[in-house]
């Protein structure tokens, strides 16, 4: 996600693995034509992904989030509340003061509040894997592409200079079935 205009680049429905992270971190790449700084969490496996895909052109750091003890329900999926950070330079030159993975995270919080399927810990969680993808991009084209953000008083994509226009109802449905069609392509 671009910080400055909340354009989702890339997204990956799966499993938080290292495959996963080569094909999202692969798939981020082949979309940017700068040189970019870059964010992640501490998953190993994103550091391998980015070595592979970007090489040095890059400047990335890791955010690591440190947890106390969860409070409330015992087995709650929520971590406990956040102690403490580190911030790990990993490749280039990345600047501290904008190490931060906070837009990624809110834009996260804004699909599952907005999506029921996303959502944690409720019987409207998606169960079925090919249901997930399509979900995630209807919520997604909504909040960027038909969503007026509310810093920027226009949509993600509109500040990213991708459209002119707030998307209706009938450019959504046009773009999904287009990226149905484009992934039956790739899997026939």
């Amino acid at each position: 996600m671009d910080a400055d205009t909340k354009a989702i680049a890339s997204w990956l429905v799966g499993a938080r693995d290292a495959h996963a992270a080569h094909a999202f971190i692969g798939d981020l790449a082949a979309r940017l034509a700068n040189r970019v700084q870059l964010t992640s969490d501490g998953h190993k496996p994103n550091l391998a992904a980015v070595e592979e895909s970007f090489w040095v052109d890059i400047d990335y750091a890791m955010l690591i989030k440190h947890h106390g003890e969860p409070t409330g329900a015992l087995g709650r999926y929520s971590p406990g509340e956040c102690i403490g950070i580190e911030q790990r330079r990993v490749e280039g030159r990345s600047d501290p003061a904008h190490v931060s993975t906070s837009y990624v995270e809110r834009a996260n919080l804004t699909v599952r509040m907005s999506n029921g399927r996303a959502a944690r810990l409720t019987n409207a969680l998606s169960k079925k894997a090919k249901t997930t993808p399509t979900q995630w991009r209807s919520t997604r084209c909504t909040t960027t592409s038909s969503g007026i953000h509310q810093t920027l008083r226009c949509t993600p994509v509109m500040a990213a200079g991708m459209t002119t226009k707030v998307w209706e109802l009938t450019d959504m449905v046009k773009e999904l079935e287009d990226c149905e069609a484009q992934q039956r392509t790739f899997t026939a």
